[in-house]
């Protein structure tokens, strides 16, 4: 059944105690999953038990729903500062909690790039209007030019949470592997962005038979594929860690399975879309359906999904990147990327749940828990003493994905016309109910 709100008393200027009602609890971190109340007091979790009974100023009845962790969301493209007309961070945050995410790390891609404290400080301020946390990746590289490393102990000094070069990969090995070092030493995750542009040199889908028979211009598997093994074997060698970002080749997972089998410090990441969808939906011509690395072949999607399954890979992320409609009119010419913030828990419950072939927990483990221990950030857990950031969930509520109902402020995703199962219903961020499904 679907939950109801009960408001004994709402004033925005005061905290208010919530009660969560008879909720399915699933919480990786601490092997938690059944029936219980969960008692939220001063924006904290205060107990977690299988009846309680406690004065509240709101009720949640969460009886046939599933209570879990807020999503963090390690990959995202606010688009703020600098081309706000296709994302901001207000939006972003209003998309964010509509799927349930309430923590996301921001690329930094934006313009001006995230390459300096300023930049960082002017993210976080904005961000204490938005509805969810939000927390910026410096870059590697001064200017994304990939020449000269950034000062990374001013970056983490600021409060950036990783850094990226994302977009403009780091070209040098030499510099990826001194960032790799300094970053560690100054306590940011380096995130890559494995592709080698010489090889895409200028391929706008994956190279193979939908891009020959379109006729246009492929993204080879190898500019992935090679610089994932550079990283990997600098990991190896450097013994410094690494996170690789968005992965889509069968390829990479060999190269990720055989490193993770070594003991290398390698973790990685991939988007719904990589274990969903095939480049058979470029056949017509959307550029809806353009992202960089691209939608590739049935193959990758069985490989991307084994290794989710098994944990080689080690997190389920969006790479939410928005584009105006005018800016995705043109298939040929349009920016790649896809909006998914909204839909990442459900397409994610669709193919992986659903079908019996992933557990609560682990869905919990890489949308919830493991982005944030990698990026040495709260929450996480439904722990008492923890902050309540929390999502509600309709596991079997079944909706058509419709763009123009998205909460962000620009529409382009791969999933439109999609009948998914699972539904976030509320979401909870600091203990304050920031989203409501109606």
């Amino acid at each position: 059944m679907y939950c109801f709100l009960h408001v004994k008393k709402r004033k925005e200027w005061f905290v208010m105690d919530i009660l969560l009602k008879n909720g399915y609890v699933v919480d990786s971190r601490n092997r938690v999953e059944g029936i219980r109340d969960i008692l939220i007091k001063d924006r904290i979790i205060a107990k977690v038990a299988e009846k309680i009974e406690a004065n509240a100023d709101e009720v949640i009845d969460c009886t046939g729903l599933a209570v879990i962790p807020g999503l963090c969301d390690m990959h995202v493209h606010f688009r703020d500062p600098g081309q706000t007309h296709k994302e901001d961070i207000l939006t972003g945050s209003e998309a964010a909690a509509a799927g349930g995410v309430t923590a996301v790390a921001c690329m930094p891609n934006t313009s001006p790039v995230c390459d300096n404290p300023e930049t960082i400080r002017y993210i976080i301020d904005k961000a204490k209007k938005a509805k969810i946390k939000v927390y910026p990746v410096g870059c590697i590289t001064k200017g994304l030019a990939g020449d000269e490393l950034c000062d990374f102990d001013a970056l983490k000094k600021a409060c950036a949470v990783a850094v990226s070069d994302d977009g403009r990969p780091v070209k040098n090995a030499r510099i990826m592997g001194e960032a790799m070092i300094k970053a560690h030493y100054a306590g940011l995750r380096v995130i890559s962005h494995c592709e080698d542009l010489d090889i895409i040199n200028g391929g706008i889908i994956n190279a193979g038979k939908v891009a020959r028979e379109l006729g246009v211009k492929g993204m080879s598997r190898s500019s992935e594929n090679i610089i994932t093994g550079r990283e990997i074997q600098l990991a190896n060698d450097l013994e410094m860690p690494i996170h690789i970002a968005h992965v889509s080749t069968k390829e990479v997972v060999t190269l990720l399975r055989n490193a993770v089998r070594h003991g290398i410090m390698v973790t990685s990441e991939t988007a719904p879309h990589y274990f969903t969808l095939t480049e058979e939906k470029l056949l017509s011509r959307d550029a809806d359906y353009r992202m960089n690395p691209p939608l590739r072949c049935e193959e990758d999607v069985k490989a991307i999904t084994e290794a989710v399954i098994d944990g080689t890979i080690d997190c389920i992320i969006t790479d939410h990147a928005p584009h105006a409609a005018d800016e995705k009119a043109d298939f040929e010419k349009a920016p790649n990327g896809v909006v998914g913030l909204e839909t990442s828990l459900a397409v994610t419950l669709t193919q992986l749940y659903h079908t019996g072939r992933m557990n609560l927990t682990k869905i919990v483990r890489m949308m919830c828990e493991t982005p944030r221990r990698l990026l040495g950030i709260e929450g996480g857990s439904l722990e008492p003493g923890n902050v309540a950031d929390i999502a509600i969930v309709d596991l079997n509520k079944e909706w058509v994905v419709e763009p123009e109902k998205l909460h962000s402020k620009s529409k382009n995703t791969c999933f439109k016309g999609m009948a998914l199962k699972g539904k976030v219903k509320y979401t909870l961020v600091n203990g304050k109910v920031v989203f409501v499904d109606n």
